[in-house]
C-alpha cells in the first residue's frame, strides 16, 4: 500500500452513542488538500449538532465537497441531504446528483492523506476511511460500535469476516474512530 500523507485534520464533530431506544451515529470532518469531507452524516437528536461544530470550525455546509458513508444503515447516512450537491462515495460508487460512477471503494484515494478500504463486517457494504494526520493514522470505521467492541456485531454475518477486516484495519491505524463511540487508540483488550 502506497503510504498515506500525514496532513489532513480530523474532528469527530458527533460522538456517536446506543441507549435503546435513541441511537446516533459518529459524525467526522475531515480537511486535507482542497476537499472537505463529511463521514457519516446520520441520525442526531438535532440537526444542528452536526452544522453548531462545523460553524464553530469555520466550515458551512456549501464549504463541504464530499461524502463519505462507511455503510447504508439510516443511522449513518440520513442527514445527506444536509450538504449541497457534493460527491457520495459508498463502498461501490460516487454519486452526484443524479450521476452513477460505479467503481471499488478499495484503494480509492480522495487526498494524499485519506484513502478508502472495503471491510466488509458490520455489513457486507462496510468501508473503512482512512486519514493520515499529524498524530498518525486514524481508521474512520463501523466495525467497531465503541471502543468495547461488541466483539460479537449482532449484525455482522460473517464473525470471521470481521475479525479478519478489524485485524486488517489495526495494521494501519494508530486510533479508531468507531461507529457509535468516541475515537480510542487500540490495544490488546480492543477486540478482534
Amino acid at each position: 500500500m502506497t503510504e498515506l500523507a500525514h496532513t489532513a485534520r480530523l474532528d469527530v464533530i458527533v460522538e456517536g452513542y446506543v441507549r435503546t431506544p435513541r441511537v446516533a451515529g459518529t459524525v467526522s470532518l475531515i480537511r486535507d488538500a482542497d476537499r472537505v469531507i463529511v463521514v457519516d452524516p446520520g441520525m442526531v437528536a438535532d440537526r444542528d449538532l452536526i452544522l453548531r461544530p462545523m460553524r464553530e470550525l469555520g466550515v458551512g455546509p456549501e464549504d463541504v465537497t464530499d461524502v463519505i458513508v462507511s455503510h447504508h444503515h439510516l443511522d449513518h447516512t440520513v442527514n445527506i441531504a444536509l450538504f449541497p450537491m457534493v460527491p457520495v462515495h459508498d463502498f461501490q460508487s460516487v454519486i452526484e446528483g443524479d450521476v452513477f460512477t460505479g467503481r471499488p471503494a478499495e484503494g480509492a484515494w480522495l487526498t494524499p492523506s485519506v484513502r478508502l478500504l472495503a471491510t466488509p463486517g458490520h455489513t457486507p457494504q462496510d468501508i473503512t476511511t482512512l486519514v493520515g494526520t499529524p498524530d498518525g493514522v486514524a481508521a474512520l470505521t463501523h466495525l467497531w460500535w465503541t471502543a468495547e467492541g461488541p466483539a460479537d456485531d449482532p449484525y455482522a454475518d460473517d464473525r470471521e469476516q470481521l475479525r479478519k477486516q478489524r485485524e486488517r484495519v489495526l495494521e494501519f491505524a494508530t486510533s479508531v474512530v468507531p461507529g457509535h463511540g468516541a475515537p480510542f487508540r487500540p490495544a490488546l483488550s480492543t477486540p478482534r
